[in-house]
């Protein structure tokens, strides 16, 4: 059996914002969500600014004695999630708990906690380790956690593909209601890896940008100034619904999830592969499945991490896909206002797509003021465009070769 699946909650906590409205005005207003780093001491670090999701104070939404057990990851998780629920309007006390389900992924898990708990192991011994630091840390925390709030009881997994992750829990979620395991489906990504350790491991991959005089223009995806990503943090969940039953019940539905690719290059454990082969077949896998035409896609969410290798990659493989449209549609990448979330990248893009669909506009790419020469196809550049959105991807590429991509189109 394949069913239609559609978007019918949505749920974010970010750079630039604390709610999906929030962040939909912050990303048509091109605001930038790097600024220099609060969360620990950067003293000793080359790079000393990231996406850090500024003023969060969990108890807003969360017992506090319930915090203090979760990671700031799992914490992001369940706030969202929270959110993404309430605006579904479903009731999942009078749900059959065995046909509601839950996907959160996460790239890296509790590694505030991994860090912490190290410190201790290392300055009072092992026997002052808290019980929880086990289930903190865990990369299924956040995904246990939101079952366990809401009582779901169908398929619950925690997707960990590097930066592909939030894409992949979508797509497992889509398939899951698609083939009839599910009716709803509670899906994405969370990421807290803005950390001493996880700083400067990326550092010492020479990944990340090193603009400490401008933080703010650091993330510049497809602009031939940039010097690498911006490490970011945050969430992003969508509540998937099968169709039928969201109209049954006059759910607000954003829009439908019509395809989901899941690919490997299979080539580098950080690189892109030169010919972008696993891209090439992610993005037409999902448009297959969604059986729609290559020029009927009007817009792309790219995966643009303001890497040099990789924003070349995706911009040839967009090429070879979609050949003479490859210049008609347009796109843009969201990490140029709130940096790279990791595995919660998928989510926070998939979002804007919906809300793309959904009011017919597309956010800028900021800070593209010097175009690269091997990026020449239209990325929205510096200011939002209001023009129809009918049909769109986004895409998330991890390390390790991992390749997503989700189609969405408008019901």
């Amino acid at each position: 059996m394949s069913r239609r699946v559609v978007v019918t909650g949505l749920g974010t906590v970010n750079p630039i914002a604390h709610s999906v409205p929030e962040y939909w005005q912050a990303l048509l207003a091109g605001r930038s969500g790097i600024a220099p780093i609060t969360l620990f001491d950067t003293k000793d670090q080359k790079v000393h600014f990231a996406g850090e999701v500024k003023n969060f104070d969990p108890s807003r939404w969360i017992e506090p004695k319930e915090a203090r057990h979760l990671d700031r990851f799992s914490q992001f998780g369940l706030v969202a999630a929270i959110e993404a629920i309430n605006e579904s309007g479903i009731d999942f006390s009078k749900e059959d708990p065995y046909r509601c389900g839950c996907i959160i992924g996460s790239g890296i898990g509790g590694f505030a906690t991994w860090e912490s708990a190290h410190t201790t192991m290392m300055t009072r011994g092992p026997s002052r380790l808290s019980p929880f630091t086990i289930p903190m840390m865990i990369a299924n925390s956040a995904s246990g956690t939101v079952s366990i709030k809401y009582g779901l009881m169908g398929p619950n997994t925690a997707v960990s593909t590097a930066c592909s992750t939030a894409g992949h829990t979508i797509g497992d979620a889509f398939h899951a209601i698609k083939w009839d395991l599910a009716d709803v489906m509670i899906a994405g990504g969370a990421e807290a890896a803005i950390t001493p350790m996880g700083l400067g491991g990326f550092v010492a991959c020479r990944a990340l940008s090193q603009r400490n005089d401008a933080p703010e223009k650091a993330s510049r995806p497809f602009d031939k100034d940039r010097d690498g990503f911006v490490l970011g943090e945050g969430v992003g969940i969508l509540v998937l619904e099968e169709y039928e039953r969201a109209k049954k019940r006059g759910a607000n539905i954003y829009c439908e999830i019509c395809g989901a690719g899941n690919t490997a290059d299979a080539y580098h454990i950080t690189a892109p592969h030169p010919e972008g082969l696993g891209a090439i077949r992610a993005m037409q896998d999902a448009i297959r499945e969604a059986k729609w035409s290559f020029d009927s896609v009007d817009y792309i969410n790219a995966h643009g991490t303001s890497t040099e290798l990789g924003d070349k990659a995706e911009t040839n493989a967009v090429k070879k896909l979609f050949g003479a449209h490859a210049y008609k549609l347009a796109i843009s990448s969201t990490k140029s206002m709130i940096g790279h979330l990791l595995g919660a990248s998928g989510g926070v893009e998939a979002i804007a797509c919906c809300l793309s669909i959904k009011h017919q506009a597309l956010h800028p790419t900021i800070n593209l003021d010097y175009p690269d020469e091997a990026c020449d196809l239209d990325y929205v550049p510096n200011t939002a465009r209001q023009t129809q959105v009918r049909r769109a991807i986004s895409n998330s590429f991890g390390f390790g070769g991992h390749n997503a991509c989700l189609a969405f189109g408008a019901i």
